[in-house]
């Protein structure tokens, strides 16, 4: 099992193993995730995120608020025991939309609260100790009864996992999505270590590995489905928001004097090139690791690899990755060049001058 709850303005579900059970047992998830993703607010005010208060038969708290300019503070009680977190936001930061994930593992005595920036690679990560249990009954009333539960308008959604989940690099294809190999298209989720596959800028490359990840299908990982035959797309390819194009030739050099550009697919979403779509409560991703940071070839288009930085220089940010059971030793180093990121309305632009 790995995601058992689920909720956003539209929708919520929850697991049966959290319905209460009405025989006053305190079921305890002593180990798991909470993710939730928001908007910041545009006034620059304190938002409650989640709030919600239990008087019987244990008194229990929990209350996880962001602070203006992105800070983050947590405080969880049971009880008399009482667990307070602040994550302070990197002072550079600028940023629309946080998504925040708390972990914890009780019988190990640990816990790690980190803030990402779904638009971006920036993350934001501290360690802690264990904090009181969370109740299994608890999280099923914030989820079917939002009257009982403070949550700011601008919250996307709230997630709950029975898992330990990664933070950091995030894969961003979605099955079937046919990568280019020396032997001709594959789907992305059949690729093997060893296998040679064809990059926009090096040629052909061995693949080192393919990372998925099942998420929320919410937010910022809902996903989009590409429309051919705007972009150079020869099919349709369905993808995560974060997922980047690389797109070249003479409208971009007219348009944005840059032999190239990188757009977000979150910036593809309009009548013509790109949809929103829904694929159920969870959707799973893929993506490729190369030894050289590279966009495949997918279905005509060139799509960003997997980008992991120095994360192997980096101990505590690769434990917590979905790369945590790599050998450091074996994982390459990636460069990214100052391509310039297309906005909403320039990518709309690129498409519409590219189709006429």
């Amino acid at each position: 099992m790995t995601w058992i709850a689920l909720a956003d303005s539209a929708s919520s579900w929850t697991d049966p193993s959290l319905a209460p059970t009405g025989a006053g047992a305190m079921r305890q998830l002593m180990r798991g995730s909470l993710m939730v993703e928001t908007r910041l607010s545009p006034d620059h005010r304190p938002q409650t995120l989640l709030g919600y208060e239990r008087r019987h038969p244990w008194e229990g708290r929990l209350s996880l608020q962001a602070l203006p300019g992105g800070g983050v503070v947590l405080i969880m009680a049971l009880g008399e025991r009482v667990f307070h977190k602040v994550l302070p936001s990197p002072e550079d930061i600028r940023a629309e939309a946080l998504r925040l994930t708390f972990s914890w593992d009780s019988a190990a005595n640990w816990g790690r609260l980190t803030v990402e920036h779904p638009e971006g690679d920036r993350l934001t990560m501290v360690e802690t100790p264990a904090p009181p249990p969370i109740l299994r009954e608890d999280i099923h009333l914030m989820i079917h009864h939002p009257e009982l539960c403070a949550r700011d308008p601008d919250v996307i959604y709230f997630a709950v996992s029975d898992r330990i989940e990664p933070v950091g690099p995030a894969p961003s294809l979605m099955a079937g999505a046919p990568a280019m190999t020396a032997d001709g298209p594959c789907p992305v989720e059949e690729l093997k270590p060893g296998m040679q596959v064809i990059t926009r800028e090096r040629g052909a490359q061995p693949v080192l590995g393919v990372i998925s990840r099942e998420v929320p299908a919410m937010g910022s990982f809902r996903p989009i489905r590409l429309h051919a035959p705007y972009l150079g797309l020869t099919e349709d390819v369905q993808v995560s928001p974060r997922q980047r194009l690389v797109i070249d030739g003479s409208v971009v050099e007219y348009l944005f004097g840059r032999e190239q550009v990188l757009v977000p697919a979150a910036n593809l979403v309009n009548e013509r090139t790109g949809e929103r779509i829904s694929t159920g409560r969870t959707v799973r991703y893929h993506q490729v690791l190369l030894p050289q940071h590279d966009a495949l070839l997918v279905a005509g288009a060139a799509f960003e690899s997997l980008y992991i930085g120095r994360i192997r220089r980096d101990k505590t940010r690769l434990a917590a990755s979905l790369l945590a059971r790599a050998d450091a030793a074996r994982l390459p180093e990636h460069h990214r060049a100052g391509i310039q990121i297309l906005k909403a309305f320039e990518a709309i632009t690129l498409a519409e001058a590219r189709a006429a």
